[in-house]
């Protein structure tokens, strides 16, 4: 794939969209490709994070677990599973086995927090928006909040 295909793929994407197209260039060019088997594990639950994955092609299926049961999401072309990893040190929350042939794009934290120091802005960009989705599950939670002690109250 060329790496200008590379780029169009990661700016489709809600976070990395909001990355000027040079900071993005540098993210397409230190990505790593990876060709996925159907049932090869790309991650399990409660691993340590270190990297997002964009699925070029294929289906990957996300799991609460990996005890066989039927999967809780699948992810197709398009999709970039673990993208909270590319900015914290979190743990796997859940299992990704390919489902088919899959390709995906590797991306790791560690070039994502360069090239956004050589990019304050793409870092503002996104420090916003990430800040925008906290508030919005605040509010969710704060919801939840009244809805349990209505029910408490009964």
């Amino acid at each position: 794939m060329a790496l200008d295909d590379d780029i169009a793929l990661l700016a489709r994407q809600n976070l990395l969209g909001l990355m000027d197209r040079d900071a993005l260039r540098l993210v397409a060019f230190a990505a790593e490709s990876r060709i996925l088997r159907a049932g090869d594990v790309l991650f399990r639950s409660g691993e340590s994070s270190d990297s997002a994955f964009l699925v070029i092609s294929g289906a990957v299926a996300l799991m609460q677990g990996d005890d066989g049961r039927a999967a809780d999401e699948i992810a197709g072309a398009g999709a970039l599973i673990g993208e909270m990893a590319l900015f914290a040190a979190i743990e796997r929350p859940v299992t990704a086995i390919a489902r088919e042939p899959t390709q995906v794009m590797k991306l790791s934290r560690s070039v994502m927090r360069r090239v956004l120091g050589e990019s304050p802005g793409s870092a503002q960009a996104i420090a916003d928006a990430i800040s925008d989705r906290l508030q919005g599950f605040v509010g969710e939670l704060a919801g939840v909040q009244v809805a349990l002690l209505d029910i408490e109250r009964g």
